[in-house]
């Protein structure tokens, strides 16, 4: 599977541009979307997946153009918005199995043995009787997940995936999605949590104001941040000055006062230690000092 997204762009209607020509090649495989709110991460996934027309530019899903070939792609697509709802008065089995009939599934043996497969792989078959509305948020969040997958889509297109999950939750989850990416299929994750990308995406891309800061590997961005990540055991007063110079990433009570970690181009002031980066620490000296400079 290949997704090639060519100069794409999107201004709306009031004239904001959501997306600067937006070039990225998106191959089989885990990726992750990373970036401030209102950075361009849900105008491009709901182009992605034909909710909204791009202003101009194209998307080439294994070269047929999303403009021209809106029915064969929907019918490779997955979808779990952010703001995922769903009919509260049917119970969570019966929810399943309408999105099990919309995504295709018209034998109804297969598709009701589908929808126990799928309730018990996100952990929802001992409530599979309980009206939906009754679920609780993570529950909500897995039953979201379920329908996205049941269609086994070759594309899913994921807004914060793990809102709402327990560390347990989040495990079965990227297990998961992991299990799917090894099918010649595109995951494409969209979310705040970096540690979501840093453990299962092998690509990923940074926006920022509708533009495409950064493109390649995590480890690829965490390598731009080696040498800018710092470490000091620091009073009240000094943390006080240090906070407001520098991007903190973690502040840590001690018996002396704070552990703080932070990023900087470079560090003479203070006695800090540089220590190895995470992608989080990335993240943060990339917005903060890199993609200024681009």
């Amino acid at each position: 599977m290949n997704i090639s997204i060519q100069n794409l762009n999107k201004v709306y209607d009031n004239g904001k541009h959501a997306l600067n020509d937006i070039n990225l090649e998106i191959e089989s495989g885990m990726f992750g979307l990373l970036g401030p709110n209102g950075a361009g991460k849900s105008t491009l996934m709901r182009i992605l997946v034909t909710l909204m027309k791009p202003s101009n530019g194209k998307v080439l899903v294994n070269e047929m153009d999303l403009g021209k070939s809106r029915g064969e792609i929907r019918e490779m697509l997955g979808y779990l918005p952010q703001d995922f709802r769903f009919f509260t008065k049917l119970r969570t089995w019966e929810f399943l199995d309408y999105a099990a009939r919309l995504s295709g599934l018209k034998n109804k043996k297969a598709r009701l043995q589908k929808v126990d497969l799928w309730l018990e792989k996100v952990g929802l078959f001992d409530v599979r009787e309980r009206n939906a509305g009754k679920l609780s948020g993570g529950m909500k969040r897995r039953l979201g997940i379920a329908q996205a997958l049941i269609g086994d889509p070759k594309i899913l297109v994921v807004d914060e995936p793990t809102t709402g999950l327990d560390p347990e939750e989040r495990i079965r989850f990227r297990n998961i999605m992991s299990d799917i990416s090894s099918k010649d299929a595109i995951i494409i994750l969209s979310t705040h949590i970096v540690g979501d990308i840093s453990s299962i995406c092998q690509g990923m891309a940074l926006l920022d104001e509708g533009n495409l800061s950064f493109n390649g590997s995590p480890e690829e961005l965490i390598d731009k941040a080696r040498g800018h990540v710092w470490r000091i055991n620091t009073s009240g007063t000094e943390y006080d000055i240090l906070k407001h110079k520098y991007p903190v990433i973690s502040t840590i009570p001690t018996d002396a006062g704070w552990d703080v970690q932070f990023v900087a181009d470079s560090v003479t002031d203070i006695n800090a230690t540089e220590i190895e980066p995470t992608l989080e620490h990335a993240y943060v000296y990339f917005m903060e000092y890199l993609s200024n400079k681009n």
